[in-house]
């Protein structure tokens, strides 16, 4: 049966439209179970009715006219119960209907099993035969399986706008042409304008294997596409150099390494020599680095694999002189594929690009945070996006919400454009409020800091009123160079980030690799990184690395006294003890290198991990001050891979778990008079900086471009109005509900163009 059940799904997905994909799957469902009848119906939500759509066994007439409310029939009681009902005669159940004209009077055994695609009821698949018996367990484990196979094809073949064949009668409104297709937000705001789909020019699997017959002659025609690859994305990488960080923009010198690097050149160079022609080597080079890439657990370093590919397809283009086309790019663009790079998203031009869709990804992917950065709208995970039949057509893509309108009407293409105006009003009134303070209504100051981890990113940083660094990544110094940097270097980076931004506060999280973040030269090898040798307890193994960064840091002080420590992965108290002991141990050797006392600054630990939340009260009896990491506390306390699509819509730091284990730790710093911060994405989010504002958070810290909007927030509120608001979702148990409410607050205290688009 599995070779059946993949040659069918193998159909279907082939089918140009929905109507054909529902024929295949009547005809092809009947032949392998050997019935007399298989009919799908489709639930059509606005009449509240599922509408018979295709059969093999019933008066072909009665397609489009058959409808079972919700409660009728037995098609109706698979679709409440949402299992399925299996009935040895069907017509002396009691929730029967007959269906007069459509033949089903001679069926009596009846299996129905309900299609559903992402927790939403799409149909009703059903077989029936003549004779008065129930079907057999193999039967309906078969139609189980091969319900939940096809749902996802039938989803899809619903929004590609191939359902226009099905549409011939009018009162089935399956797909109407304002209900959006549903993805991930992935970056705020809204994108208006013309689909521009973006595909790979060359196909490496297409490749033969072909012997050289003049080994040279590959060799100089390869070096010559990598070059004018390495142009190309010099070309791309100034052209984005005013629109990304230092940070971001590290990612296109991450390409050019990989062009030069000899596991990539030399690799191919070997096997041009082996007698292979130079199009082969390249397509076993670049599939050798992305099934290593990929295999590995690591989100970040599997991500990079489709980096790899890109960079692959590239040389490829110009070995078959077929480089990339630019094509003449509308006024407004909207970028869609399958899977965006970051290469394709520079070639637009910067005016011109207002929105992307991509079929797959998360909030988290690498090209979600890239558009964060540069304000361009994002949905990602639209996985039921027909990429390949959308070319051309006007599209809405609401980067909050992750809906994306195709064609969509006159009336919300007026209200989206209403929305946007709004929108863009409501960005340039905030621009204002650099100067003013982060101050409630009733006077609570709450000081606004910013994450960054590139001397780069420091001017920006100081132009967006933040009041100082809430969290400096040193790891990316360590990631950018071929060796542990030794202290003097360290030294330099440490100073000028600590001198930008004297005399306000500077926290410098020791080395942090490990888990997403890996060094060239220190590989880690673990099943599940993220659980495995990473932040300080790499630290705490290597002495030697931690003593010398310590050194650094402290040097880099002197006389400045701006500097606070933070230590990364806690999970014990005893990490901190020893990681105070090698503290104070760096402290006293400088003290008598430089003949006066080097006094220790203060320290703090990162919380983000259950254990460190449940012994917060004893780790803050032996720090300076806690900082709550939003992002991977959130993720360990949920269980929850916020890299994966399919699971990232449950990744919400809202929800009661985490506030619970926030407010513990609030608690707990606070009996031992330790301030207490939050640093990640939470900290930037409005209706969390209300509840953090109401649990007494010392501090927030977050990216530049998330600063003015928490600025505003807390500017409209009270922090009495905010711990009122808190105490009403601690009573609530679903993160939906504590989501609307806080929606609910936000757009009564005139902040709802902060969670939505428009401004009022």
């Amino acid at each position: 049966m599995l070779t059946v059940l993949r040659q069918i799904v193998e159909e279907v997905n082939r089918a140009p439209n929905l109507e054909q994909a529902l024929r295949i799957i009547v005809r092809r469902v009947k032949q392998a179970m050997e019935v007399d009848l298989c009919s799908i119906y489709l639930t059509d939500y606005p009449s509240r009715q599922h509408v018979l759509m295709a059969t093999e066994g019933l008066n072909p007439d009665s397609v489009g006219q058959v409808r079972l409310g919700f409660d009728e029939g037995l098609v109706g009681l698979v679709g409440q119960r949402n299992e399925p009902v299996n009935i040895d005669d069907a017509p002396s159940h009691p929730r029967y209907r007959f269906c007069p004209g459509s033949g089903e009077e001679q069926y009596h055994g009846f299996l129905g099993v309900p299609i559903i695609h992402h927790r939403k009821l799409l149909g009703i698949l059903v077989v029936q035969r003549r004779l008065p018996k129930r079907f057999e367990e193999a039967d309906l484990s078969f139609m189980v399986t091969i319900a939940a196979q096809l749902a996802g094809g039938i989803a899809h073949a619903e929004a590609s706008g191939g359902i226009g064949g099905l549409r011939r009668d009018p009162g089935l409104s399956a797909v109407p042409e304002n209900r959006p297709l549903q993805g991930l937000a992935g970056a705020p705001g809204v994108g208006m304008g013309t689909v521009v789909v973006v595909y790979p020019t060359a196909d490496l699997g297409a490749i033969p294997d072909r012997r050289a017959t003049d080994p040279d002659l590959e060799l100089r025609a390869f070096r010559c596409a990598v070059e004018a690859v390495k142009q190309d994305i010099r070309r791309l990488s100034s052209r984005l150099g005013e629109r990304l960080p230092a940070e971001e923009m590290a990612l296109f010198d991450a390409y050019l390494m990989l062009l030069d690097s000899d596991s990539l050149n030399d690799r191919v160079v070997e096997r041009i020599r082996e007698g292979n022609w130079v199009q082969a080597a390249l397509r076993d080079t670049i599939e050798e680095h992305v099934r290593i890439f990929r295999e590995m657990d690591d989100p970040y370093l599997s991500e990079r694999s489709d980096d790899i590919r890109d960079l692959g397809l590239r040389i490829l283009a110009y070995l078959q002189e077929n480089p990339p086309a630019r094509p003449d790019y509308p006024q407004r663009v909207v970028l869609v594929a399958n899977e965006i790079t970051a290469t394709m998203l520079a070639e637009v031009p910067a005016e011109r690009l207002v929105g992307i869709v991509s079929a797959r990804g998360s909030r988290s992917s690498h090209i979600a945070i890239l558009c964060r950065a540069m304000g361009i709208p994002a949905v990602m995970g639209a996985n039921n996006l027909p990429v390949n039949r959308i070319d051309g057509l006007e599209i809405i893509a609401d980067g909050y919400t992750g809906r994306v309108y195709l064609s969509p009407s006159p009336e919300v293409r007026a209200e989206y454009t209403r929305l946007l105006q709004e929108e863009t009003e409501l960005l340039s009134n905030l621009s204002h409020l650099r100067e003013l303070p982060a101050e409630t209504a009733d006077g609570f100051r709450i000081p606004l800091y910013i994450n960054t981890g590139l001397i780069a990113d420091i001017e920006p940083s100081q132009c967006s009123g933040a009041e100082g660094i809430g969290l400096y990544r040193t790891e990316f110094p360590f990631m950018a160079a071929e060796q542990f940097p030794g202290e003097e270097q360290q030294l330099q980076i440490y100073r000028k980030v600590l001198k930008s931004f004297a005399p306000q506060p500077v926290i410098l999280r020791t080395l942090d690799v490990g888990g997403d973040k890996s060094l060239p030269y220190f590989p880690i090898e673990e099943d599940n990184p993220f659980l495995g040798w990473r932040g300080i307890r790499i630290t705490l193994d290597h002495p030697e690395i931690f003593l010398v960064q310590l050194r650094a840091m402290l040097r880099a002080n002197h006389g400045l006294g701006n500097l606070r420590l933070l230590l990364p992965m806690i999970s014990s108290v005893s990490e901190v003890e020893e990681a105070m002991r090698l503290i104070d141990r760096a402290c006293e050797e400088l003290s008598e290198e430089c003949g006066e006392r080097v006094a220790r600054p203060p320290a703090g630990v990162m919380v983000e991990v259950p254990a460190a939340v449940y012994q917060a009260e004893a780790l803050a009896a032996r720090v300076d001050f806690l900082s709550i990491g939003s992002n991977d506390l959130t993720q360990y306390l949920l269980a929850v891979d916020r890299n994966n699509a399919r699971v990232a819509e449950l990744f919400d730091s809202l929800h009661p778990a985490v506030l619970r284990a926030l407010e513990q730790v609030v608690v707990s710093g606070h009996r031992h008079h330790r301030e207490v911060s939050v640093c990640g994405e939470m900290a930037g989010d409005p209706a969390a900086a209300v509840l953090l504002l109401g649990m007494g958070i010392d501090s927030l810290s977050m990216t530049v471009s998330g600063l003015p909007r928490i600025k505003w927030v807390i500017r409209s509120f009270t922090r009495q109005e905010a711990t009122r608001l808190l105490r009403e979702v601690l009573e609530m148990e679903d993160v939906q509900q504590i989501r609307q409410h806080m929606a609910t607050a936000l757009e009564r205290a005139g902040l709802g163009g902060l969670i939505r688009a428009g401004k009022y």
